[in-house]
């Protein structure tokens, strides 16, 4: 069977950054503030800093779910997996209109900013640029992370200049041409408290680049780590880039041009650049504004067209629209969303795009925050995220809140026609969706009383996202297979003696009643099908009073004991060659999935069962089971370049700080290395540590100039 191709993690802390921060540096910036001062007037830039704080519950509750549920259908993924599939399939459908409203309203930008330089009608720019990277997209053309970096660093170069020049300006020079200070900010809040709600529920758009983030998490690199602290800090960097660019602007315009004005940040760098050659400024940033229009207007048409695309491959859209041409894109999906956005376009104002774009989201934001609480109670135990939201639930509780009232105030017609669509994908699920798939959410995991529709697979299929994600920092794996007991049977012995015989000698290692574990080895669980594999068993248990993972490893080499093995709902039996049983600490569950996860991609590798019965020797087996880029197996022999470790104890040799000798085998036995311990000639190194070390010593011991 082929195995699922994975997305390789090639994306790193920068590239986060990078990805949401140049998806919130278009419209938010160049295009939105002047339409946002309406409702608040000159107070406009301390609205974008109050939705910036408003989104915060949200953005914990993203990075939350992407670091337990690395999968890019982000957030249709993670409601429908939470939810079910009648909340995925609403949720779905208002992030791919969120998305298409953000990108019809990034679009609208180039238009904009075209029509400084050419007298040409905005809408009409705008639809000729969405049909560019429609045959853009349809060719397959990808912004690279490089590209990608590049912009975002150009842009911030751009925009910081012009903040550090406005800010100069403003306060330490004297301009004829421009008013006073004070007449720009009088009166500041020109509708109170409300005027700064409705703005701030209006500009949310403008940090719609966060759920960026979800889309592309199987990609990244140390998720655990990258995601949180990439969203952070470019929630942080944007928000003050807000506050200060939009204070520029709103200081160096004229407030009864400012609410009309498109282009808000061309006007203002007019008085601005002076040190620069002649309109060298205002290129400057129409260049910028338009390359981050083009980035947001053509990466948001292949992100949003993939939604269609990926609800088809869970039946929730036709199957069209999961096809793909030769050259891998998804064509259906591509056209159906190029025609929806020239829609948008077409019918609707700029008001009323990022009204929408708002409005949906916020829904969206509010459901993800809700699944947070869902996933948590579900006690699904392999629903592991890397990052947990800091004061659960209170902080999902208020971003709950916040999406209501912000919703408020968007008014009747952004209200009224988001419920249309949450009835319109009711519908759809009612009359398209429900007879094709089986599946529910987590939800159903929560409530003892629905406990009937529990989607047992659920949790196979999050215990196989644990697989993916691999072993955590921190994890004792390595040390566990160091330490583990190995046993070769060669008598005859039934599963039942076995399993008394193996708890026994756990017991006599960690005090804790033989009974107990010989209970919790027989037990089924709900995630034991996923640990299923031809010929090798894998049996677990838990006891608070284990301090420290332990594992036994038993090898049958004739024809193996015959155990009761269950997968689904089939019920048989098989001759087990290979048995692994992993005792761990109650407390550290989700520790001990994450090892069984490791324990089980190593026995799915095609040779297992081969290499296990040809080797002879303890260190053979834990030197297989380790086998990565953190270990290595050193041979000391004389007349290499080895031997210069020969007659040396341990602590003499300068081994780099984080790497461990953790294995002996001198003369057929493995012995446990010391300090003191002397090394001799023809030993077998077992060395295990951090992947930049061990590669030196790969290349010190064991590369080419090795040998004399």
């Amino acid at each position: 069977m082929k195995k699922p191709e994975k997305l390789k993690k090639e994306l790193g802390l920068f590239d986060v950054f990078a990805i949401s921060t140049g998806a919130m540096f278009s419209s938010g910036f160049f295009l939105l503030p002047g339409l946002a001062s309406m409702y608040t007037g000159p107070s406009v830039f301390v609205a974008y800093l109050v939705s910036g704080l408003l989104i915060m519950p949200a953005m914990f509750s993203i990075a939350e779910i992407s670091t337990a549920l690395p999968r890019s259908g982000g957030a249709y993924y993670f409601l429908d997996r939470s939810l079910g599939p009648l909340m995925g399939t609403i949720g779905g459908l208002g992030t791919y209109l969120s998305l298409m409203f953000k990108t019809a309203f990034a679009i609208i930008g180039i238009g904009a900013y075209a029509s400084i330089f050419w007298e040409v009608p905005v809408k009409t720019i705008a639809i000729m640029a969405t049909l560019v990277f429609m045959g853009l997209n349809l060719i397959g053309a990808k912004k690279t992370s490089k590209m990608q970096n590049f912009l975002v660093i150009f842009l911030l170069v751009v925009v910081g200049t012009f903040i550090i020049d406005g800010l100069f300006s403003i306060f330490f020079t004297q301009a004829i041409d421009r008013p006073a200070l004070n007449d720009n900010f009088t009166p500041f809040f020109t509708n109170g408290a409300e005027g700064i709600l409705t703005t701030a529920g209006f500009v949310f758009v403008s940090y719609l680049g966060l759920t960026q983030i979800a889309s592309v998490a199987e990609e990244i690199k140390n998720p655990e780590r990258n995601i949180p602290l990439g969203m952070l800090l470019s929630l942080s960097v944007t928000a003050v880039v807000y506050f200060l660019g939009v204070f520029v602007m709103v200081a160096l315009i004229n407030p009864a041009d400012f609410a009309s004005d498109l282009a808000p940040a061309a006007t203002a760098v007019k008085g601005l650049f002076r040190w620069l050659p002649g309109n060298t400024g205002m290129y400057l940033v129409t260049g910028a504004a338009m390359a981050a229009f083009a980035s947001t207007g053509n990466a948001g048409l292949l992100s949003s067209s993939r939604y269609p695309f990926a609800m088809s491959r869970d039946k929730l859209f036709p199957n069209k629209f999961s096809t793909v041409n030769k050259r891998g894109i998804p064509t259906a999906a591509v056209l159906l969303t190029t025609g929806i956005i020239l829609f948008f376009i077409l019918v609707l104002s700029e008001s009323g795009i990022a009204k929408l774009a708002s409005t949906f989201q916020l829904i969206i934001f509010m459901l993800i925050n809700f699944s947070v609480i869902v996933f948590r109670n579900s006690k699904i135990e392999s629903y592991d995220p890397g990052y947990k939201s800091p004061l659960y639930p209170g902080m999902q509780i208020a971003g709950i809140i916040i999406s209501v009232v912000l919703i408020a105030y968007m008014g009747w017609t952004a209200i009224l026609f988001s419920a249309a669509m949450i009835v319109a994908g009711y519908l759809w699920y009612h009359y398209y969706v429900r007879k094709k798939i089986h599946r529910e959410g987590a939800i159903y995991h929560w409530f003892a009383l629905l406990g009937k529709y529990q989607y047992s697979d659920l949790e196979s299929e999050f215990m196989g996202i644990l697989k993916e994600k691999g072993l955590r920092h921190g994890d004792p794996f390595d040390e566990t297979i160091i330490r583990a007991r190995v046993s070769y049977i060669n008598k005859k012995m039934n599963y039942e003696e076995l399993v008394e015989e193996i708890s026994e000698t756990f017991s006599i290692e960690t005090g804790v009643d033989k009974n107990s574990f010989v209970k919790e080895f027989y037990a089924t669980s709900a995630i034991e099908p996923a640990l299923v594999v031809p010929k090798v068993s894998i049996l677990y248990a838990k006891n608070e009073k284990i301090d420290y993972p332990s594992l036994q490893i038993v090898v049958i080499k004739e024809k193996g004991i015959r155990k009761p093995v269950s997968k689904g709902a089939i019920s048989s039996e098989d001759y087990i060659q290979v048995f692994f049983f992993l005792v761990n600490p109650s407390s550290e569950a989700r520790q001990q999935l994450r090892m069984l996860s490791r324990i089980t991609d190593i026995i799915e590798r095609d040779d297992f069962i081969e290499s296990m019965m040809s080797f002879e020797k303890h260190r053979q087996i834990k030197e297989y089971l380790l086998h990565n880029e953190r270990f290595i197996s050193v041979q000391l022999r004389k007349g290499t370049v080895q031997s210069e470790l020969i007659g040396k104890q341990l602590m003499e040799v300068k081994f780099p700080s984080d790497v461990l000798v953790a294995l002996i085998e001198r003369r057929g036995s493995t012995i446990t290395p010391h300090g003191n311990t002397m090394l001799e000639n023809n030993d077998i190194l077992t060395i295990i540590g951090e992947p930049k070390s061990i590669s030196h010593l790969l290349e010190k011991y064991i590369g080419p100039h090795s040998h004399n």
